[in-house]
């Protein structure tokens, strides 16, 4: 059987003492693709390249990272964030518009700063320094809970063979979250009210998550999540070719 190729995004790095900068992602994205069962392709971020890499991927990882520019969104960004390099956060947002428009059916799994784009590109909002929302809360412990807020959409059912997203503990801890989901379902949270998972109430697999499942120990949240999603993708090569 064809293994899905699945993009995972990379971010821009300055290079010390250069004028060059460099690709980079942290490779444990990578091994839970292979452990999952699908064949990972690290993605250079280049906005004119994305439709060459959505003919040539069946789904597509969109990994953590620093903070987005909320201009695009109408917006001011907090001075205090760290910014996200800007020709990586044209790319992701290029990325998911040409997704939304064009192939909707491709699978996505957000992880991070991976889900806030998804957030904004449909609509949604950002809680851009949650310190000022919420300074006392327990969100800070790097491990927590998450919780299902309400059913997973229809389509998405089937590959998580259950009505409602897992709970569990996860890893994650950020100073900004989703605020509003725009378009996108809550599905889980936070005990604290934070907004953890969010998916489109439309397409075939479309999700995105606060929290880091590629180091995630609990299997429910972490590689499962990867294997559910890597078995989305089988079906989008199926239908593709």
């Amino acid at each position: 059987m064809h293994r899905p190729r699945i993009g995972i995004t990379c971010d821009i790095e300055a290079v010390p003492d250069s004028d060059q900068v460099r690709f980079a992602v942290r490779s444990n994205y990578a091994d839970a693709v292979l452990s999952a069962g699908g064949d990972p392709v690290l993605l250079v971020p280049y906005a004119d390249l994305v439709p060459a890499h959505i003919s040539q991927c069946d789904g597509f990882v969109l990994t953590g990272g620093d903070d987005p520019a909320m201009e695009p969104f109408g917006v001011e960004t907090d001075p205090r964030v760290t910014r996200v390099h800007p020709d990586r956060q044209q790319y992701e947002t290029v990325l998911l518009q040409h997704l939304k428009d064009h192939h909707p059916d491709a699978p996505v799994l957000g992880v991070c700063l991976g889900m806030q784009m998804m957030a904004l590109v449909d609509g949604g909002g950002l809680d851009q320094y949650m310190p000022d929302s919420m300074p006392k809360e327990h969100h800070w412990d790097a491990v927590h809970d998450v919780v299902p807020t309400e059913p997973l959409p229809h389509q998405m059912r089937d590959v998580f063979h259950t009505n409602m997203f897992p709970s569990g503990s996860v890893h994650s801890r950020h100073k900004q979250a989703v605020s509003r989901a725009g378009s996108l379902l809550v599905v889980a949270s936070a005990r604290d009210g934070v907004i953890e998972a969010v998916a489109s109430p439309t397409r075939q697999f479309y999700l995105g998550v606060q929290w880091h499942p590629e180091r995630t120990d609990n299997n429910e949240l972490g590689l499962n999540l990867f294997q559910t999603f890597v078995s989305a993708c089988e079906s989008a090569v199926r239908v593709r070719v």
